[in-house]
């Protein structure tokens, strides 16, 4: 059985009842009606892959030009639509003529069953090549950073690491739902790819989204897709996230910072596994694996009412708690030399070794960072780096973030931690929002977002 669905229009009862009765036990559904009038409502209300349309529907008429009308109409909808004409006259000019206008093949009436069969099985082959064309194009002008920037490994040997990586070979070959919790900083995402790459869907498509770029008003049309037309700058149908990551991995990053509305939506998609388009009505089924992220409290959240319970519940069915960089000991140290021959490599230097001093450094230096503040201190130290040695000139960090000056009471709270760090990021850059949102490690929308949450 073919996996399609069948839209036959044609004003004759007959014909249509003997499709109907042949084609339903050849492909996964079929839609009849007898006028083409009702197309734009058919359109819209479900997913058609073929459409078997009649050529003539006025008494008496044989010329075909009400089915060379509808035929464009159709196309003008979309352009890919595999539109199958059907005719009782029999004309090659009428044939070639459609073939031009956009038609996929033409066939003649009372067809054989074999004969109708094998043309919508050849004009299923070419709608599925089609959609994956078209899903293919879209992901790459989607993507394109993410496709061309690469994704580092996990790196570390503490037990807290061991121990993560241990569980996430358990948890990836399954579907489970993974939440990431974590400081800003400590490898997220890293973790939500290595997820992916141990999976069954590692050859599928891996989708970053996050959550903290979008405002309010774009995270159903980026997320779920738009129809052309469903408000003023929508000038072609556009697949959402969730449409472009069918069969492999979406990964929803920084998911703490959702209104409880957009939750609702997120929570719905989740459950039903169908998305909707803004200006469409149809459902559309996704078949996609669930990892999130952030760096919020999400059970405290939950407890306040500020995050629904319910969508906890559906994102966490593992969860995984990663380490702040000052908690993984020599692993510093790891990952600096790891860090430093990548950036050598890049920037084609041959630095061999941190010096003693700048390891002692590294060691008690706080990172509030974490380990992508790492990443960027021993980027910009080997590119202003003239020896062979990293040298403390190199690094160039901040003397009030040391361990012994920079200390924290063991009871305070992530939310407060966050704060201070935020309050003195502000401070540090004389207000400027950007740069305190790249020190930080953040969008400008996220960091505004907290200054609002904490009354900054």
């Amino acid at each position: 059985m073919l996996d399609a669905t069948v839209l036959i229009i044609d004003d004759d009862d007959d014909i249509l009842l003997s499709a109907r009765l042949f084609l339903k036990q050849q492909v996964k559904q079929v839609i009849t009606c007898k006028s083409p009038k009702e197309i734009n409502v058919l359109l819209s209300k479900n997913e058609i892959d073929i459409i078997l349309l009649d050529m003539n529907y006025q008494k008496g008429a044989s010329d075909g030009r009400e089915g060379l009308y509808w035929l464009e109409h159709i196309l003008s909808i979309d352009k890919d639509y595999v539109v199958i004409l059907m005719t009782a006259f029999g004309h090659v000019e009428l044939a070639v003529k459609a073939i031009k206008k956009g038609a996929t093949d033409f066939i003649l009436k009372p067809w054989e069953n074999e004969k109708l069969f094998a043309t919508i099985s050849s004009a299923s082959k070419l709608r599925e090549s089609t959609k994956k064309v078209k899903k293919l194009e879209k992901i790459h002008s989607s993507l394109q950073k993410d496709l061309t920037r690469g994704f580092e490994n996990i790196v570390g040997q503490a037990n807290e690491i061991k121990q993560l990586q241990h569980t996430l070979l358990k948890v990836a070959p399954t579907d489970a739902n993974v939440l990431i919790l974590g400081e800003n900083g400590t490898g997220k995402q890293v973790f939500a790819y290595e997820i992916h790459g141990n999976s069954h869907r590692k050859n599928q498509v891996f989708m970053h989204v996050d959550l903290g770029a979008l405002n309010e008003n774009l995270f159903e049309s980026e997320l779920f897709g738009y129809a052309k037309g469903a408000f003023t700058d929508a000038k072609e149908d556009k697949p959402g996230r969730f449409e472009l990551a069918d069969g492999g991995t979406i990964f929803l990053d920084e998911i703490g910072n959702l209104t409880l509305p957009l939750q609702a939506k997120l929570l719905s998609v989740l459950q039903n596994r169908t998305v909707t388009r803004l200006g469409e009505s149809k459902e559309r089924r996704v078949n996609v694996r669930l990892i999130t992220a952030t760096n919020m409290p999400l059970n405290e959240m939950a407890a306040k009412n500020t995050f629904r319970q319910d969508l906890l519940f559906r994102i966490n069915t593992v969860e995984l708690l990663l380490p702040a960089l000052r908690q993984r000991g020599t692993d510093i140290l790891l990952l600096a030399n790891h860090f430093m021959q990548v950036f050598s490599s890049k920037y084609h230097k041959n630095i061999q070794k941190l010096s003693n001093k700048v390891q002692e450094a590294l060691l008690q230096y706080k990172w509030p960072g974490n380990v992508r503040e790492l990443q960027h201190v021993l980027e910009r130290a080997v590119i202003m780096s003239d020896g062979a040695d990293i040298t403390e000139d190199d690094l160039q960090l901040s003397p009030q973030r040391y361990a012994q000056n920079n200390t924290l009471p063991d009871e305070m709270a992530l939310e407060d931690m966050e704060k201070m760090m935020v309050q003195k990021a502000i401070d540090k850059h004389k207000g400027n929002i950007s740069k305190a949102a790249a020190e930080l490690g953040l969008t400008r929308a996220a960091l505004y977002r907290r200054i609002e949450k904490f009354g900054i």
